[in-house]
């Protein structure tokens, strides 16, 4: 299925096929998202590695034909049951694996069969958690905890409070840089969030 070159690059486990830019963007994967990238990378090395202490065949010897739905499926059982990894985690790394056999599908025909029962293997359903809000008792707790007379206590508190105001995930906090702040007149910080949204 795979040229070589693919093959050599799977094979040091970290440049799979599926983390190419054209994989990603014949996905419909933001290819600027440096973490979507990241998280591609990281389940072919753990589907690699799996398939190579199952099977004992070498990533560079792979072939389509070795990562069937039955291999597939027993890696994403081994995800959860030997790394303990949660349904939402185990559905990240299927997408992934989905993304690289849409991919195949569009230039390798002749495998359509095995293709399509790995796209057929379906997200695992989870129970979503209630997002619980802060009591305003909560809040003030929380703001009165840093100590104001300490530099780290301000930051501490500058954090806090923006976290509070904004709602934004801690990656976005982090993230952020000082033209993102705007402190005239309708104060407001602005970031770009999870799937590529502008958020202010």
């Amino acid at each position: 299925m795979w040229s070589g070159c693919d093959r050599a690059k799977a094979a040091v486990y970290g440049c799979s096929p599926g983390m190419r830019p054209e994989v990603l963007a014949a996905s419909g994967t933001q290819v600027a998202e440096v973490s979507a990238i990241g998280a591609y990378r990281d389940t072919f090395r753990l589907l690699l590695g799996f398939v190579h202490d199952r099977t004992g065949t070498p990533p560079s010897a792979l072939d389509i034909a070795d990562l069937d739905a039955p291999i597939i499926g027993a890696f994403l059982e081994h995800l959860e049951r030997d790394r303990r990894n949660s349904a939402r985690t185990r559905n990240a790394r299927l997408a992934a694996v989905h993304s690289l056999f849409r991919y195949a599908a569009l230039r390798h025909p002749e495998h359509s069969a095995l293709i399509q029962q790995v796209i057929a293997i379906p997200l695992k359903r989870f129970d979503h958690s209630v997002v619980h809000f802060r009591s305003p008792s909560e809040v003030d707790a929380l703001l009165a905890a840093p100590d104001p007379n300490r530099w780290i206590g301000r930051r501490d508190h500058a954090l806090l409070l923006v976290a509070l105001q904004t709602g934004l995930r801690v990656s976005e906090i982090t993230a952020l840089t000082r033209k993102d702040t705007h402190l005239g007149p309708g104060a407001h910080v602005r970031c770009v969030g999870k799937g590529r949204k502008q958020r202010g």
